[in-house]
């Protein structure tokens, strides 16, 4: 797929319907901010292609590390000087806020995808990696991974989205706030049973990709309808109350249900065979490769 690879960015389809996005930036998957951009373009442009992609799997190429957080010539761009008069600082701020949203944005591509994406995390997660896959649909790791909550180390709070998610995804502030005040690392065990991931897989890089790209296999053979739906009801949920998802909820069942996906599904039941889904998107400017 080297229409969507670019130069620190692998994106393949090792199953039909199922994307795999690697990061490639040699040594160590440190973001620069155009590193991120790309990664955030990246998702929103196969969205808005109308791509039939149902499951989408991120990963990084080299095996020992997923992302080692923010680049460390970015990061120190991102102090001021308070020494320098020759600025007015409230313009600079409003200007360096432009630059936190954009960052922001980028990270939430997953949020904003049709699809879900999983993050199939190896080796060290690091500051922004954490950011990351936090705003994934699912998360698995390896039992060789280790996390950490880097920012404070290098003189910053996190920023870039992960302190929004980690407290809804674990329920634990106490211990979210304990890894973000100490930086500490902390290991696939401890993120599983803090919910951060669903399952660790015994091994390294490549016993957690396939396991993940097995999940997206059998995601992406189910109702391309029923998972976009629900993907955008529990991410509803999450942010509004129970009343409040219930009646968008109805709202927004009363188009979906209309779907001739629920006859397909009723069919093959009947007939003891895999459904066929029509891809969510009926028209798409590029042809399947």
């Amino acid at each position: 797929m080297s229409h969507y690879s670019s130069k620190w960015i692998k994106v393949s389809e090792p199953y039909p319907q199922v994307l795999h996005v690697e990061f490639a930036r040699a040594p160590v998957n440190a973001f620069s901010v155009e590193f991120l951009t790309a990664y955030g373009h990246l998702l929103d442009t196969i969205t808005s292609d109308g791509y039939d992609v149902r499951a989408l799997v991120i990963s990084s190429v080299f095996p020992k590390i997923f992302v080692a957080g923010l680049d460390l010539n970015d990061a120190a761009s991102l102090g001021g000087d308070g020494a320098d008069t020759s600025r007015d600082n409230a313009r600079a701020g409003l200007q360096f806020r432009k630059k936190v949203l954009s960052m922001q944005h980028s990270i939430l591509a997953p949020e904003r995808a049709s699809f879900p994406v999983i993050a199939a995390t190896h080796g060290h997660i690091i500051g922004l990696g954490v950011d990351m896959i936090a705003a994934c649909d699912i998360r698995y790791t390896a039992s060789n991974s280790s996390f950490s909550i880097k920012e404070v180390d290098i003189g910053l709070a996190p920023d870039i989205g992960g302190l929004a998610f980690l407290t809804k995804i674990t329920g634990n502030q106490s211990l979210i706030r304990e890894l973000t005040y100490t930086a500490r690392p902390f290991s696939a065990a401890v993120a599983e049973k803090a919910g951060l991931v669903s399952r660790v897989v015994e091994g390294g890089r490549d016993e957690v990709v396939k396991a993940a790209l097995e999940l997206a296999k059998f995601i992406a053979s189910k109702s391309p309808v029923a998972v976009s739906s629900s993907k955008h009801l529990i991410t509803h949920s999450r942010d509004h109350n129970v009343p409040e998802n219930l009646a968008y909820t109805g709202a927004w069942q009363a188009a979906a249900l209309m779907t001739n996906d629920i006859g397909e599904a009723l069919r093959a039941t009947s007939a003891k065979e895999a459904p066929k889904f029509v891809p969510l998107n009926i028209q798409t400017r590029l042809s399947k490769l």
